[in-house]
């Protein structure tokens, strides 16, 4: 069992009832001061995203670039500065064999988070999927784990076909996906998928059990009201704020390299306005 506080317990029993009708935009920041302006903006809650906190450290977005314990300090530290229930982007659970994903699943919740991610691809330079066998035993694996800690924090299986490049990525999804709510999934997730009638078929395939859809690119089939016509729970953003933020960086250093000017520097954010809102949330 892990002890919970009153805010943890409370936050993972909003999360959960955040799923259970309508459909909510899970926005992903990547450190504290990125979480406080989401949550000052109304957002009811946050995910993590590995390839964001990956990129802050100079690091590619792979398992094996970010120890363990270092993702849990970043998850812990997001979770601790909001009193929104925030989802852990937890890869593959930093292990390959289900009691591993056990024991680090259980470290995951000991951290403050209301839900949690858990993926069916190894990691490495060219991931691919699991054994479909051991991908169900993992997420199994890691609902005994829940289950253990006492804490009902939401689990969402994902299926990532599409971003390994599955030849029949639709088909390889649906079929996971269901094999991962029976095994005890909350949530189901597959990023990578675009297509409407594609997400309305596995809304429809894990049904009742809720989906997140990853909108990481401009698409006008992809809006909140179309989701949730679809739908589709939960819309989370993945590593896209931080490309955002890295596009306007990149576009403003390399102007002032090649320009020798400091125009690009007129979209700043007002410091004034930054410093107040982080000023009304003290560490």
């Amino acid at each position: 069992m892990i002890h919970a506080s009153s805010a943890h317990a409370f936050a993972i029993a909003r999360f959960r009832a955040m799923h259970e009708s309508g459909c909510f935009v899970l926005p992903n920041p990547w450190d504290v001061g990125t979480a406080l302006y989401l949550q000052h903006l109304g957002f009811e809650a946050l995910a993590t995203t590995s390839a964001g906190v990956a990129f802050t450290r100079g690091l590619p977005d792979t398992v094996a670039a970010i120890p363990l314990d270092v993702m849990l300090d970043h998850i812990r530290d997001v979770a601790a500065a909001t009193p929104l229930p925030v989802n852990a982007d937890f890869q593959n659970g930093f292990a390959d064999e289900p009691d591993g994903v056990a024991r680090n699943v259980a470290l995951c919740i000991a951290t403050g988070v209301a839900g949690l991610s858990i993926e069916d691809a190894a990691g490495g330079r060219s991931p691919a999927l699991y054994d479909v066998r051991l991908a169900v035993e993992r997420i199994r694996a890691a609902r005994a784990a829940i289950d253990a800690s006492g804490l009902p924090v939401v689990l969402t299986a994902r299926c990532e076909a599409w971003l390994v490049g599955e030849p029949d990525a639709a088909h390889v999804a649906r079929g996971r996906l269901v094999a991962f709510a029976e095994a005890g999934a909350d949530c189901l997730y597959a990023p990578g998928v675009r297509d409407p009638q594609e997400i309305a078929a596995i809304v429809k395939a894990v049904s009742p059990k809720p989906v997140n859809v990853l909108v990481s690119a401009p698409s006008p089939d992809l809006t909140v009201a179309r989701l949730t016509d679809l739908g589709v729970r939960r819309i989370s953003v993945g590593s896209a704020l931080a490309r955002v933020a890295w596009g306007a960086f990149i576009r403003a250093a390399r102007s002032i390299a090649t320009t020798g000017t400091f125009d690009s520097l007129a979209d700043a954010t007002p410091f004034a306005e930054l410093n107040e809102l982080m000023s009304g949330h003290p560490r």
